[in-house]
């Protein structure tokens, strides 16, 4: 269940680069046993210590990896050598990063995705630490009572990493610039994100808690508007169409004073399958905001336009109208297994 709170994402940050390095293992010592009678009563040497592993672990009180930003390097403990008498040398300690529900590690090299992160108190060993060298004992046998040799530790891995959060919400809004996403949001819910008449007022991701019918609830995530051309980079591109691969729920909110409501409905859904055609699997709905500025004709003339796959409803967040019915209708849509219908390319 969802804590009914407000999440104030100032100082946003969702993406990292740092250099990671996890311990190198202990050498296995060389060593002989010595006794009152003999100075050489055979091998005892330990086996070294594992290298310090790096570690990630989820938090559900982060919602940044802003505390990560000056965190450049991570550099875990070495394991320390074996002994005599069989003695383990001490395993190097390890380095637990905590970071937001959400988050991706990636190689900065490859790109590929190495740990994610979805469970509060989660743990990843996400870069191991070097194994510890074997001690002469293990090596003695029948036929070589005294070996005089043993293994180095094992060398960590090293490199540059990603760090990426990806914003765990149940629904995303997903409009244009300025379409009133933030003043839905801070309607349906307690958050309180910074709303202006110009674009681009949202420039981080806003979560919001919704209360529904009892004590239940959901989460919604207002994403700063996508542009056309998003997918390619323009506006705020890729930085924020990724956190919509993580909703379940797409709501579009087109304003009912939109110069072409199907067209804007067609370029947000363009967008959405050049960023990653994945996406169009997921349920959507439209909502037509500022619903209280249209009679009856001009709904109708707007339903007409819009596809008949996709369910859609009027809303205003200025009286109230339809709030009640696109929570129903939202709740619907996480609740149920039904998987949603696809709708044809936009642009046949």
């Amino acid at each position: 269940m969802h804590r009914a709170y407000t999440v104030i994402m100032e100082n946003f940050v969702d993406y990292i680069r740092i250099f990671c390095r996890s311990g190198k293992g202990g050498a296995g010592s060389m060593h002989f046993a010595q006794t009152k009678y003999n100075d050489h009563a055979g091998p005892d040497g330990g086996d070294g210590g594992r290298g310090g592993h790096i570690i990630l672990r989820g938090n559900t009180q982060l919602w940044t990896l802003l505390h990560l930003r000056y965190y450049k390097h991570v550099h875990a403990e070495d394991g320390e050598r074996g002994s005599g008498s069989n003695c383990t040398g001490r395993s190097g300690k390890d380095v637990i990063i905590e970071v937001p529900l959400g988050t991706i590690a990636k190689d900065a090299e490859t790109g590929e995705v190495e740990a994610e992160i979805l469970q509060d108190g989660q743990e990843v060993i996400w870069i191991p630490g070097g194994r510890g060298g074997l001690g002469n004992t293990y090596f003695k046998s029948a036929t070589n009572q005294a070996p005089e040799y043993a293994q180095p530790g094992e060398m960590g891995i090293e490199g540059y990493k990603y760090l990426e959060l990806k914003v765990l919400a149940d629904v995303g809004l997903v409009g244009f610039p300025n379409a009133g996403k933030s003043t839905l949001l801070s309607v349906i819910s307690a958050a309180k994100p910074k709303i202006a008449n110009y674009a681009f007022t949202t420039l981080t991701p806003q979560l919001g808690i919704v209360p529904y019918r009892g004590d239940r609830s959901f989460c919604v995530a207002d994403l700063p508007g996508i542009i056309e051309g998003a997918a390619e980079g323009k506006g705020l591109g890729h930085r924020f169409l990724r956190h919509i691969e993580r909703n379940s729920v797409l709501l579009f909110l087109i304003p009912a004073d939109s110069d072409d409501h199907a067209r804007e409905f067609e370029v947000l859904y363009s967008e959405l399958e050049q960023y990653n055609p994945e996406l169009l699997h997921k349920k959507m709905i439209i909502a037509i905001s500022k619903g209280d500025m249209l009679d009856e004709e001009l709904r109708d003339a707007i339903s007409a336009e819009l596809p008949e796959e996709i369910p859609h409803l009027y809303i205003s967040a200025v009286t109230n109208t339809g709030i009640v019915e696109l929570k129903d209708a939202l709740w619907e849509a996480l609740n149920t297994k039904e998987q949603p219908v696809k709708f044809p390319d936009p642009g046949n």
